[in-house]
């Protein structure tokens, strides 16, 4: 007797999705490569200018006291009110032209900003108590700069640029006596802040 040959398998091509479905899933893919791509534009520019004023004062009362314990003090009253305005503008900023903080873009700003920020707070500390104050001026700018241009990496030119301007000061900072700290600060601060501020301000809506 013969045998029974196997059954023959045919392959079925898959059947194709209704085109609504598909339309759908082509939008959402759009919309996920425009959501990684787009830049972070809420960065408040008048915020930012406002945080430049604020150093300006901070750096000529620096100067003046005493000891360098009063000095910190100072400085740290002033990065207390900066962060202030700008988280007060750059919460009003997002607001106001619908961006989230949460997700896309804004978050990664964010994420990216956020470390060295508190990197640098927690340096701080440890080079106070390490008797190295005359360090700090280069730390905190080469930080801010450094956060300055991972956060920018994600928002608008002008960002990671005032970040390359931040440690370029920070890098003479390290190179010039303590003395010379109150200057940098309030060029980096005070300065960067204000013209970039403006930058800001006048070419991505405030």
């Amino acid at each position: 007797m013969r045998k029974d040959r196997p059954p023959v398998k045919v392959d079925v091509p898959p059947k194709r999705p209704p085109p609504e479905v598909r339309a759908a899933e082509h939008l959402r893919f759009i919309r996920d490569v425009m959501a990684r791509s787009e830049s972070f534009t809420a960065v408040p520019g008048w915020g930012t200018l406002a945080m430049g004023v604020t150093a300006l004062p901070a750096a000529l009362l620096a100067g003046l006291q005493p000891t360098p314990g009063h000095w910190l003090v100072v400085w740290l009253l002033d990065a207390a009110l900066a962060a202030a305005i700008g988280v007060a503008t750059l919460v009003r900023k997002t607001q106001r032209g619908g961006v989230s903080l949460r997700s896309g873009p804004g978050r990664k700003y964010l994420l990216s900003l956020l470390p060295p920020m508190v990197a640098g707070l927690l340096l701080t500390v440890a080079v106070w108590k390490g008797g190295q104050v005359d360090l700090l001026p280069a730390l905190w700018l080469l930080l801010y700069g450094a956060g300055t241009i991972t956060g920018g990496a994600y928002s608008v030119r002008a960002i990671p640029l005032m970040g390359v301007g931040f440690m370029a000061l920070g890098v003479v900072a390290l190179l010039v006596p303590f003395a010379w700290g109150n200057v940098l600060l309030a060029a980096g601060f005070g300065g960067l802040h204000i013209g970039f501020g403006l930058i800001i301000a006048k070419k991505y809506g405030g």
